[in-house]
Parts: C-alpha cells; structure tokens; sequence
C-alpha cells in the first residue's frame, strides 16, 4: 500500500521564486528511514522534517543529500514561514531558537556564537578557495554548524575553489564549511560558502553562516550592527541576508517565497 507525503519548496533570502536558496518543507509526517532518501530525491541543499509540538513550538530535523545536519539558517527560516506567521520556538539536535515570521518572511534570534580566532588555517584555506590573500581566519560554531570565516580583500565573484582541498581544509580545522568574506561597505558584505564535505559544493544562502560572518566583520572592518550580506548571486541564485549583529541580540533574517507544492508517492 502506497502512502502520499506532502511538501512545499520555498525560496528563502528572496522575494521572489526561482531566487535565493531553495528548501524542501515536508509538511506531513515521514517516516525516519525515509527521510534521508526524500533529502537525496529532492538533492537541494536543504530538506526539512517539521513536527508541530505545540501551538508556538515545533521539533525539526535537516538533511542535506548526503548528510544530516544539527542546525542550519535558511531551513529554520523558510520552514518556520511554511508554518506560518507566529512567534515560533524551534528545536532542532543542535539548537533551540525563537523563529518569527510573517507574511513576508522571517527572523530568528541566534545565541552568540563562538567565534575564535584560527589564523594558522588562514593560508591553506585561501589556497583552497583561490584567494591571493586572506586577512585571518575564524572558526564559529552556530548550533553546532562550524564554520571557517575567511576575511579577504580580494573580489570573490571569480573564485575557482579546489573543492576536495576546500573539504580537507574545513575538515582538519573542525568546521564543515569554508565561509570567504568581503566587505563592499560599512553596511553591505559579499559571502560565498563551501561546504563540499557534506555534499553541498557551494551553497546559495547561508543564514548559519551570516550571524558569525557579521561579526568577523565587525571585528576586523568595523562595519555597521545592521548589515546586508549578498550572497549566491554567482549561482545564480541571488540571496539577501538581513542580519543585526549585536553581541546579545544577534538576529537573522530576509524574504520567502513560495515557488512549488506536491506530493511524494512512496
């Protein structure tokens, strides 16, 4: 006997659809030996398995194709928007964050994360990245999602990453992705993100990453508490992150939108 699961796909960090980083939303309940393989089936970055616990709560777990994930930001974003508007606390493996959305799109509240500094792992990262330069680097972790922060000065619109040497480097460094980050202006950053160990070349929009990111920056340019973070525009997938990047108060958010809905027949 067949059984029928429903899922909405939702393009988030954007206003419209066929932009920003698409998510798989599977809206009924699946079994869990199913899911990694719906992950794989679907192959976008990010699949989410929502359960509502409560009238403001709910419980979720996050693939991607090739692996399993304790926390990540787009799909908290546009998985709390597929619920709808309301004050949501979500948790997850890694995590449990206040999620806020609304018609338009959402915002979640971020522990600070612990950002250290991880310089020795600056060159051979860059080196990974393509980079003639990098001005540092930081190892964050964002409910359990580490991430390599790499400041640079170089334009990232060209980077030609070597990505097994990209995975080895996020790798011996204790992170799963390598972050490369500029600053076009005291309120504007461009990101490109790597995370090919666990099955993500590059990833459009990486809302884990900006809130660590933001701070980097604020740390080592002085750049403004609100910022803009552009990112996957070279995928062409153009996301805009809104982060407020205050020590206590880190928020992190930006537009959904709703591009498809079905059904798997399984």
């Amino acid at each position: 006997m067949s059984i029928e699961i429903g899922y909405r796909i939702v393009d988030v960090f954007s206003e419209r659809p066929l932009a920003g980083n698409a998510l798989c939303v599977v809206v009924d309940p699946c079994p869990d030996p199913v899911q990694p393989a719906i992950a794989r089936e679907v192959n976008l970055s990010e699949t989410t398995f929502p359960v509502v616990t409560g009238d403001d709560r709910y419980e979720m777990r996050i693939f991607t194709p090739a692996d399993e994930l304790p926390f990540a930001g787009h799909p908290s974003l546009g998985t709390a928007w597929v619920l709808g508007p309301n004050r949501w606390t979500q948790t997850t493996s890694g995590a449990t964050i206040v999620v806020e959305a609304d018609a338009t799109g959402a915002t979640m509240e971020l522990p600070d994360p612990p950002v250290t500094a991880a310089d020795q792992a600056a060159g051979a990262a860059a080196g990974a990245l393509g980079l003639p330069g990098a001005e540092g680097a930081f190892l964050a972790d964002s409910g359990g999602m580490h991430h390599l922060v790499v400041p640079t000065e170089s334009p990232l619109d060209h980077l030609a990453p070597d990505l097994d040497a990209v995975a080895a480097v996020a790798r011996s460094a204790g992170a799963r992705s390598i972050c490369a980050l500029r600053r076009l202006d005291d309120a504007t950053l461009h990101m490109r993100v790597f995370l090919p160990g666990i099955g993500v070349p590059e990833d459009p929009g990486t809302g884990s990453a900006a809130g660590p990111a933001a701070l980097v920056a604020r740390r080592r340019w002085g750049t403004d508490v609100d910022v803009t973070i552009l990112q996957g525009a070279e995928m062409g997938r153009p996301c805009r992150i809104e982060v407020h990047a205050e020590e206590g108060a880190l928020r992190v958010g930006g537009r959904v939108a709703s591009s498809a809905s079905g059904r798997f027949t399984l």
